[in-house]
């Protein structure tokens, strides 16, 4: 059925059917995807989208403003209630996707704050429940942490006070790595990624991430 102002809906009675009414057109998820950090501004929506368009851009968040699901914020974007409600869908969304994802093809972009929310969808405390530290991650210009605390994972933006472990890459690596594509290990042999801290650290953070057991992914030596 499409509604009198052009808007296409599946007019089933199933949680499933209701949900792709409201997020199931093409960039609206990816908008999302970019409010998951915070707030964004029109510009930096329109940049880290590349290929949306602005026209589309504007008719994307127009109705997601409409349903509740962003909100304005002076001049910026954010979730709203119900766009809140999306963050742990999206994210197990993402990390069932990073499963297709095989080497990129030329052209194709990535940005440095993706790395975060890979991260955010990868780890999981509770596969070292005993550990409490911090590991800080620079993927091209972005820089953020994650902590763990006896099951409890939290991550941020920005630097941390203090880390076992630093860890520097590009974006195009860190998502290969979350991939499956290269291990963490091989990376660091081939010089893709560099790491400053505790050595054991290293197979923490990839026990966190839940990069081991994977095709190059053993540990040296």
């Amino acid at each position: 059925m499409t509604t009198a102002r052009g808007e296409r809906q599946y007019r089933q009675y199933c949680g499933l059917a209701a949900a792709l009414d409201a997020v199931g057109e093409r960039w609206t998820l990816l908008i999302v995807r970019e409010l998951l950090l915070g707030p964004r501004r029109y510009t930096e929506l329109l940049a880290d989208l590349p290929g949306i368009g602005t026209n589309l851009l504007a008719d994307r968040l127009k109705k997601l403003c409409a349903a509740g699901i962003l909100e304005r914020s002076g001049p910026a974007y954010r979730l709203g209630p119900a766009g809140e409600g999306l963050r742990e869908p999206v994210l197990a969304l993402s990390k069932w996707g990073v499963s297709l994802l095989g080497e990129p093809d030329p052209g194709m972009v990535t940005r440095p704050h993706w790395a975060l929310l890979a991260v955010q969808a990868m780890a999981d405390a509770g596969r070292l429940p005993e550990a409490a530290e911090t590991y800080e991650f620079t993927v091209d210009e972005e820089r953020f942490h994650v902590s763990v605390d006896h099951g409890v994972l939290t991550t941020a933006r920005g630097p941390a006070e203090s880390a076992v472990l630093r860890i520097r890459t590009d974006a195009t690596t860190f998502v290969r790595i979350g991939a499956g594509a290269i291990g963490p290990f091989e990376a660091l042999a081939t010089g893709k990624l560099a790491f400053t801290g505790d050595p054991e650290a290293v197979v923490r953070c990839s026990t966190v991430l839940g990069l081991l057991g994977r095709p190059g992914s053993s540990g040296p030596g």
